[in-house]
């Protein structure tokens, strides 16, 4: 038995240099020190997107993204399928953690001024993709095409047609049209399982190898005292110690994701009817619940300008400022800027507290 299995290995050898990535694994370091549990917020955020795509796959299996079919085919998987329910529960889970997980990964390399030089692109990657993200939450929430997700909609799209100049035509394509319509649906869904699972393949793949590149940063205060003492830098290998950690953290996710899932299954709710008067209370998803009730408490009114409008035009500014955070920071490699880090926790107090406000708002 062992000449065969040698043989199909040396096969494989002569073609794939597997040994070389071995030992390529086997060399990279990870620094250990007091904010290393850090690292695996970044991990985690990658296995909860395998989940999506894994459980986003095999539902195609069975939607139809029609105005006529979309519901049905929901309530089809949910009723119908072998275990059909708990795989969109899963999926919907996943996708709640998955934002939770990708903020809470943008702030701790935010805190840790992990953007520093020579690591801004891998920054620049990383914000991107919590905007697609973000795009994932907003294009696939219509899909299951009921009451709720309609409306909610409807809203959502509203809210860039008050931006000056390009708000309309926003407004135009992302429903395909002046109203909410199956064209709408069939856009987004197109957005949700082509176009944005591509742009997100190529910036994973892009940040992966920018940290492949520029390894593990280590926070400023902690990298001064290293080169101040070499001998207290301690470090471990990333295959087979760290990886061996990062399996565990993947394993409470989907732990945690399999009690959420089977506890607390998702619902579908009612059959969307354009015709029907919008159900009170309508609010989006959590991400955006914080944005939704900013708006909501801006006067319609500010220095003769519109409210909703300078709201939405202040949304775009800090989402600029994330991004060009690098070359905005310019300070020396070792001094902590303390006013980015209060303005961040300002701001992430700032979020928490609106979620919570929108969240109890009738």
């Amino acid at each position: 038995m062992a000449g065969p299995v040698a043989s199909v290995r040396a096969w494989f050898d002569e073609r794939f240099p597997l040994d070389d990535l071995k030992a390529l694994a086997q060399k990279k370091k990870v620094p250990v020190h007091h904010y290393s549990y850090w690292y695996f917020l970044g991990g985690m955020t990658l296995f909860l997107f395998g989940v999506q795509v894994l459980t986003g796959a095999l539902l195609l299996l069975y939607y139809r993204p029609g105005a006529d079919e979309a519901f049905e085919s929901v309530q089809f998987i949910m009723t119908q399928v072998q275990f059909g329910w708990l795989i969109r529960s899963v999926h919907s889970w996943s996708a709640n953690l998955l934002v939770f997980m990708a903020f809470a990964h943008l702030f701790s390399v935010l805190f840790l001024r992990s953007y520093r030089k020579p690591r801004e692109l891998t920054w620049v990657s990383g914000i991107l993709l919590l905007f697609l993200m973000l795009g994932f939450g907003f294009s696939g929430y219509l899909l299951p095409w009921n009451t709720l997700s309609y409306f909610a909609t409807k809203v959502g799209t509203e809210i860039p047609a008050q931006i000056p100049i390009i708000g309309r035509p926003v407004l135009l394509f992302l429903r395909g049209g002046e109203d909410i319509t199956g064209s709408t649906l069939t856009r987004l869904y197109g957005f949700h399982v082509a176009i944005l699972p591509a742009l997100a393949t190529v910036l994973i793949g892009l940040h992966l190898a920018l940290i492949q590149w520029f390894g593990m940063s280590v926070p400023p205060g902690v990298e001064a005292k290293w080169r101040a003492t070499p001998e207290d830098r301690k470090e471990i290998r990333f295959f087979p110690n760290f990886v061996l950690r990062e399996l565990m953290a993947w394993y409470v996710a989907l732990g945690l994701l399999g009690a959420l899932a089977a506890l607390f299954p998702w619902g579908l709710g009612v059959k969307a009817d354009p015709f029907a008067s919008a159900p009170a209370g309508i609010k989006p998803e959590w991400y955006f619940l914080f944005m939704f009730q900013t708006l909501k408490l801006i006067p319609a009114k500010v220095l003769g300008m519109d409210g909703e409008m300078l709201g939405i035009l202040a949304f775009g500014v800090v989402g600029a400022v994330a991004l060009l955070l690098p070359f905005l920071d310019r300070e020396k490699p070792f001094k902590t800027r303390r006013w980015i880090t209060g303005l961040a926790c300002v701001f992430l107090g700032y979020m928490a507290v609106m979620t919570v406000d929108g969240w109890v708002a009738k």
